[in-house]
């Protein structure tokens, strides 16, 4: 017996009127303890994807920190806004188109497999609301990953372009064949791929892969930030410059809230807690999430200490490194945080923050630039992510999350089945999105709608596009005003010095003259 709709005053009283009176007391009886278990247990279930679908939610309001504070001051109104009109555009995208080609027609009992979705457009026949916004908060966090990449040099219009595409239809093609039952990758298909199919718990590969090899086309074709590996007249610069952020304390704030937010990206993809084991598989999600962003962090703080002190003599503890690390590690712990033991995830943490390191390094050898290290964050360890279920799947693990284990992790003694499906889902979301990410972005660059003009970008996109005043937009050394905060600064003569020189820029911005030292007018004028 399954009550949807309560009109009388308690759930039992709905199960009681709903009981057949034709039947004994017994059954009856039992018909309404079924029927009130079943109402609660919906209840708590709902209930548990409203916290988790707000804790994803919450993760743009991290993304938007630590892109903020990652940028120049003169950009960060328009980075911000582009992480705001990520969800703005995720909602109407995934409402519309996104999740009828992802979960439409979703039919856990019929074997047959489809490469989209077809049904429930605009929500049309969806009862089950609240799956819909827990994926269209997962929908968001793909999109977002590329607005840190993409900072102080894309064009707003170009933005709102991507992130509908994102999430109306790249995203939904890689979330429907891996997750939806009829996926040709899904492992909770009725005959799933050799027996087995690609087992991603919370989306190494559908999220964090498909915007991380996004956000990696997006700023080849996008190129570098002015000054970055060339000179102004594209000659290549013999040591790139760096653009440090303008707040570590935002970066740091913003990699907190992505860290507290993961407990309901991770947590929240076991859809229910009321389920035979499912508490298990929730407990075990959270403990390996913690665990796999420590065992990255520390990794990558010595590793790059090391690297440092070889290079130049002198190691040196670096925050923006240690922090990219254990978003690294949390990036590789999501597609497997249900099937892998605690051991298993501190070693994959360890693996990614190494990943990590060696990539955002390379990146920089190959003069690619990723304001925010989103790539070797997203795109790198989310492939390490997926691969690392072939390794470490545990039986148990596997049979409690997806009621079968057909095959395992090689090192838990799997016979490899498993990993080769792993690795073919890698293959499927990097040629997925390439074969439409790249000429999606080709187009825009050949429109002359992706990158800023070179003015724009040396003045401040907020200056060009949100209507900010320069002197909003300056630095803390160029504000005299700051500069008394400033930690190192230089005293009075130093003040007096940047008080002129503002005020005599004020003055020409404003059309006014400044008057010299020689005619300097004296209080009787």
């Amino acid at each position: 017996m399954v009550v949807t709709e309560f009109n009388d005053s308690s759930v039992y009283m709905a199960c009681k009127s709903s009981a057949d009176p034709n039947a004994s007391q017994l059954d009856q009886l039992d018909a309404m303890l079924q029927c009130i278990g079943e109402a609660n247990a919906n209840s708590l279930d709902t209930f548990f994807l409203v916290y988790a679908s707000s804790l994803v939610f919450l993760m743009q309001a991290g993304f938007a920190m630590l892109c903020a504070g990652c940028v120049q001051l003169k950009n960060v109104q328009n980075s911000m806004l582009k992480n705001l009109l990520d969800a703005c555009c995720a909602a109407l995208g995934f409402y519309s188109v996104g999740y009828a080609f992802a979960y439409g027609g979703m039919d856990f009992s019929d074997p047959q497999k489809t490469f989209i979705g077809t049904e429930n457009f605009f929500l049309m026949g969806v009862d089950n609301l609240m799956f819909w916004m827990f994926q269209f908060a997962f929908a968001a966090s793909s999109a977002t990953i590329v607005a840190g990449t993409l900072a102080e040099r894309c064009q707003m219009a170009a933005y709102l372009c991507y992130s509908l595409a994102l999430t109306g239809f790249v995203y939904p093609v890689v979330a429907h064949s891996i997750w939806s039952p009829q996926g040709f990758l899904s492992a909770k298909a009725v005959d799933p791929l050799w027996g087995v199919g690609v087992i991603d718990f919370a989306g190494s590969s559908v999220v964090h892969l498909t915007g991380g090899s996004t956000a990696l086309i997006a700023t080849y074709l996008l190129g570098p930030r002015r000054g970055r590996f060339y000179d102004h007249r594209g000659i290549p610069l013999a040591e790139p410059v760096e653009f440090p952020g303008h707040s570590a304390a935002l970066q740091m704030l913003g990699a907190f809230i992505l860290w507290f937010g993961w407990y309901g990206f991770n947590t929240g993809s076991a859809l229910s807690i009321t389920g035979p084991n499912r508490e298990f598989v929730v407990s075990l999600v959270a403990v390996n999430t913690t665990l796999a962003a420590a065992s990255a962090g520390v990794t990558t703080l010595i590793a790059n200490f090391y690297l440092v002190e070889r290079i130049t003599g002198e190691g040196s503890f670096t925050l923006s490194a240690t922090m990219n690390g254990c978003l690294g590690g949390l990036v590789s712990i999501t597609g497997s945080c249900g099937v892998v033991e605690p051991w298993a995830a501190v070693i994959i943490g360890f693996v990614a923050g190494l990943s990590y390191l060696v990539t955002s390094k390379l990146l920089v050898r190959l003069r690619i630039d990723d304001a925010v290290d989103a790539i070797p964050v997203h795109m790198t360890n989310g492939i390490w992510g997926t691969f690392a279920v072939g390794l470490f799947a545990s039986p148990p693990r596997i049979e409690y999350a997806y009621g079968q284990s057909n095959d395992v992790g090689v090192f838990m003694g799997g016979n490899g089945t498993l990993l080769l499906c792993q690795i073919i889902s890698i293959l499927f979301v990097l040629g997925w999105v390439a074969c439409l990410m790249v000429p999606f972005f080709c187009l825009l660059n050949y429109m002359g709608r992706l990158r800023s003009e070179s003015v724009d970008e040396v003045e401040g996109l907020d200056y060009r596009y949100h209507g900010s005043r320069k002197q909003d937009t300056m630095t803390v050394e160029e504000t005299p005003t700051m500069h008394i905060l400033h930690p190192y600064g230089e005293g009075n003569r130093q003040l007096l010095q940047n008080i002129k020189r503002y005020e005599e820029r004020r003055l020409r911005e404003s059309g006014q003259v400044p008057l010299s030292n020689n005619n300097t007018a004296t209080e009787g004028d």
